[in-house]
């Protein structure tokens, strides 16, 4: 059905849009995700509703997120600061 398909593809939209208010790149993995579902129930791979889509659905984000940390993660060259004391800890 051609309404199942569109709220997940405005859905992804709008979850891509989120990615820019966040950062690491945490909703871009789930805006793929469901941009492909509603991509695959538009054309009939998938059925409009059910388990099925769903776990289409976690796989799909799942792997877009893997790529997404694989092309635009953490470089080599960042910085990062470990802290090995609390904030209570006595001097």
């Amino acid at each position: 059905m051609m309404a199942a398909s569109v709220v997940w593809i405005v859905g992804g939209v709008i979850l891509g849009i989120a990615e820019i208010f966040t950062s690491g790149y945490i909703l871009l993995g789930f805006a793929a995700g469901a941009i492909l579902t509603g991509v695959l129930v538009a054309v009939g791979a998938l059925p409009d509703y059910g388990g099925m889509t769903f776990l289409v659905f976690a796989l799909l984000s799942l792997a877009a997120w893997l790529v997404v940390r694989r092309f635009w993660g953490p470089r080599s060259g960042d910085n990062t600061f470990w802290i090995n004391r609390d904030i209570n800890d006595q001097k």
